[in-house]
This record gives C-alpha cells, sequence and structure tokens, in this order.
C-alpha cells in the first residue's frame, strides 16, 4: 500500500528501512512519548517492529496500517504513521505517528495525518478516529485539536512508558467523518501558504 501527498510518500515499512528506523527513534525526544518504544532502540527492536508490521499487511482482514513517512526529496523513512485498532465492524482506528526530531515543525506531520485520515474515512469507510496523547505532550495535543479532533476526557495515570519508565495521564480525542469534512478544507488551505 502507498500513499503519496506532495512532500510525501507514506508506505509500507521494509526490512532495509532497519537502520534508518533505529536511529531516527533512538533518542528521548522521540520515544518518551511512544508508550511501547525502548530507550535506547536497537536493530533487534527495529527488526522486530518492522516484521510485524510485514505481517500484518498480510492479514486478510487488516487491523493495523503503519506506513512510513518518506521524504520524496530524501528517500528514506523520517518516521511512522498508523492507523491501528481498525474495526471493520465498529468502523473506527487509532491514529499514531512518530517523526524524527530533526523534521519537527515543518508540517511534514500534518500533511501526513491529513493524508492518513482520507484514507481512513474514504478507502476504509471509517465513521471515527481515536487518538490517546500524554497530558505531557503539550505540542501534540495542540497539533491534534488543530486537525479537528474533540478532546473526549482523560485517563489518570493510564500509561507507563517503556523508554522512562515515567506513568502518564492520556488524553483522549475523537474525530467522526462528518467534522473531519469540515475541517479538512480548512487544512489543505493552511498547506498552500
Amino acid at each position: 500500500m502507498k500513499l503519496e501527498t506532495e512532500r510525501l510518500i507514506l508506505r509500507e515499512v521494509k526490512l532495509s528501512d532497519v537502520k534508518e528506523i533505529t536511529k531516527k527513534v533512538n533518542t528521548l525526544d522521540v520515544s518518551r512519548y511512544l508508550g511501547v518504544v525502548p530507550y535506547p532502540y536497537s536493530i533487534k527492536d527495529a527488526k522486530w517492529f518492522i516484521n510485524k508490521c510485514l505481517k500484518d499487511a498480510k492479514k486478510e482482514n487488516r487491523e493495523s496500517y503503519e506506513l512510513a513517512i518518506e521524504l520524496k526529496s530524501e528517500n528514506k523513512i523520517i518516521g511512522v504513521i498508523s492507523l491501528t485498532k481498525v474495526s471493520d465492524f465498529h468502523k473506527t482506528a487509532t491514529l499514531g505517528y512518530w517523526l524524527a526530531k530533526d523534521y519537527w515543525r515543518n508540517g511534514i506531520m500534518k500533511e501526513a495525518c491529513i493524508e492518513i485520515i482520507n484514507f481512513g474515512f474514504n478507502k476504509l469507510k471509517l465513521r471515527r478516529l481515536n487518538v490517546k496523547i500524554y497530558v505531557v505532550n503539550i505540542p501534540s495535543n495542540s497539533f491534534i485539536k488543530k486537525l479537528g479532533f474533540n478532546y473526549e476526557g482523560t485517563m489518570i495515570k493510564s500509561y507507563k512508558v517503556k523508554s522512562t519508565g515515567k506513568i502518564h495521564d492520556e488524553n483522549i480525542y475523537g474525530l467522526l467523518k462528518e467534522d473531519w469534512l469540515k475541517h479538512k478544507n480548512r487544512l489543505l488551505k493552511e498547506m498552500q501558504k
């Protein structure tokens, strides 16, 4: 599977991504907000993740789309974006993402999210997307609201992060398809500026 935007290719991860994934996620600036990612992050960890993604991609009723974010100009992985817990019955999924620190604040994640949200609502025919973000991750909380997600509550001491061992409160956000249709055009106009 492959999705494409002006600057990005969102594609299946591949075994040749192992060194770049290891390098890009192997920093506490990135891993401290990713619940299941250890620190330090090893080649073995990256191989496990890639093999899991490859296995998930082969399932007939796919429940997980974990896609590499590749900058066209660099032709290498710079992050991952995902729709997981995809439920054909409920028509819901959970959005997740990470981006290497050198690429923060360049509109890359916004571009990737718009594309995968469109994919979820249009191709997978989902009706709702969920996301959980640690309360302490202020930039990501702000970012997800700008995409049109609505704050729905906070889970207290809900998740222990593998990289730091810290326990965090998580904010819960949801986005309904009808709300996305209201926000999508505004976001696309902002990206053209």
